[in-house]
């Protein structure tokens, strides 16, 4: 007699879908077959039962462009829940001064008595020189993934080629992972300049935000990124890819044995720039922007044949009432959408119900590869005996209608509002508490922990998958 039974659903199992029931004990996942029993047993029949999502690239309570980001680690975590993720990796930033530790800290303090779910962060190097020794010492403390922007001078956060060389060469002695968010400063920079005049900004308003970041903005930028993962050998990993022809790059340099991986966000494969032709465009505003269809289209064909590797959001939520202090200067609108709560459902209506992605296919790119590329695997990302049970349970076709007035997170709008889409957890379970019941959360916040991580990437995973 187990603690619980998920019984008669359609398991989505590193082996396939099965039909089976699943018994959880404490916090693990105890057995995987047919007729177990246990003391509290919820009915999956008719629903698939899938490993919790990761959404490993949020921001929560994050201050940026001059204000903080309204979703923090309560609302936040309650919107993942309803959408079945389980486990999320957020960006511990030093403030100006702070060392990585610093930085570690802080958001730790972010989380404590407000995460509903499970939690990690990635250490992001925003002073090469002061932070470069201090970055063995967070690997030691469980930290084995950082991040570097090639953008953001006027925020403190920019790292220059020099900064990407040397953290590569770190990543490579340390067994951890670089990630990167590719966008070439100084073209773009120029290009914004070149814009920024009352004339322009009255006749485009927001569209100059599409404007001034052609394609190539990001393309070569991955290409130079790739060019030190090549020669230094060190994991390579780029946030938020959102054009055709850095997804051809990536496919070359995969094909050459770099060892490089990229994901792409919701956003991309189902929005495209269009929206800044609305009134109210100014809403859509992120970076890297939403492309063409054809860079969706091209997205989607990454994930399915496998150069690109995760999907995530991004999310970094903005009210309307932030995104208003843009008054007309479109350098001046908050950077971000909500997307927590809408990741496994823009993935699966999109994906799975539109022929896209077959709901295999979805698992390993939300659940499985995040967690194996982020050194959290087999503990999370997978329905397997000895696992996390964190556990999504989905009907395979009921709708939901997106309305912000009805959903968990702090934001007064949402990018897919009025959208109908499936893919919401009717049931979340984390660490084998139920977490999300009938739609509704009904987890406690402050239940989440830290996740502390050995090693990032594919290669060392491998070795030690066997080991295991």
């Amino acid at each position: 007699m187990y603690d619980k039974v998920i019984r008669g659903g359609r398991l989505v199992t590193p082996g396939g879908v099965i039909e089976a029931d699943l018994a959880i004990e404490g916090e693990k996942i105890a057995a995987i077959g047919t007729g177990l029993d246990g003391r509290d047993v919820i009915d999956a029949d008719g629903h698939f039962v899938i490993p919790g999502v990761l959404d490993v690239h949020v921001h929560l309570a994050l201050p940026f462009c001059g204000t903080t980001s309204s979703d923090d680690y309560y609302t936040g975590t309650r919107a993942g829940a309803r959408g079945g993720v389980t486990t999320l990796i957020d960006f511990a930033i030093p403030y100006e001064g702070d060392s990585l530790s610093d930085a570690a800290d802080n958001w730790l303090k972010k989380a404590e008595g407000k995460a509903l779910i499970d939690y990690t962060f990635h250490i992001c190097i925003t002073r090469w020189d002061e932070h470069k020794d201090q970055i063995e010492g967070m690997v030691d403390r469980g930290f084995t993934t950082f991040k570097e922007f090639m953008i953001y001078e006027s925020e403190g956060w920019q790292s220059d080629d020099r900064a990407m060389f040397g953290t590569l060469e770190k990543m490579r002695d340390l067994g951890a992972m670089l990630l990167v968010h590719a966008e070439s400063s100084r073209v773009l920079d120029e290009l914004i300049e070149r814009h920024h005049t009352p004339e322009l900004m009255e006749q485009y308003g927001a569209r100059l935000h599409r404007m001034t970041r052609p394609n190539y903005i990001e393309s070569e930028a991955i290409q130079r990124a790739v060019q030190w993962c090549e020669v230094t050998g060190g994991q390579l990993y780029i946030v938020h890819m959102s054009t055709k022809e850095g997804t051809e790059i990536i496919k070359d340099a995969q094909a050459r044995g770099v060892p490089v991986i990229a994901e792409t966000c919701a956003q991309y494969l189902v929005l495209d720039d269009s929206v800044f032709d609305r009134e109210d465009g100014h809403l859509y505003a992120c970076c890297p922007q939403l492309k063409k269809p054809e860079d969706s289209a091209r997205l989607w064909q990454g994930l399915r044949d496998g150069e690109v590797s995760v999907v995530s959001t991004d999310t970094c939520t903005f009210t309307r009432e932030q995104k208003a202090m843009w008054e007309g200067d479109w350098t001046k609108i908050p950077m971000g959408m909500p997307g927590l709560e809408t990741l496994m459902p823009v993935v699966y209506t999109h994906g799975v119900l539109e022929g896209r992605l077959d709901i295999e296919t979805m698992v390993r790119k939300l659940s499985t590869d995040p967690a194996r590329i982020m050194g959290l695997y087999p503990r999370k990302g997978a329905l397997q005996v000895g696992s996390d049970a964190d556990i999504a349970i989905i009907h395979p076709d009921r709708k939901h209608r997106i309305d912000p007035d009805t959903m968990e997170t702090n934001a007064d709008w949402s990018p897919f509002e009025g959208w109908e889409m499936a893919g919401f957890a009717r049931t979340t379970l984390s660490r084998g508490e139920v977490i999300v019941d009938d739609y509704a959360v009904v987890g406690e916040a402050g239940r989440g922990r830290w996740l502390s991580r050995e090693y990032a990437g594919l290669e060392p995973q491998k070795s030690r998958e066997v080991e295991a």
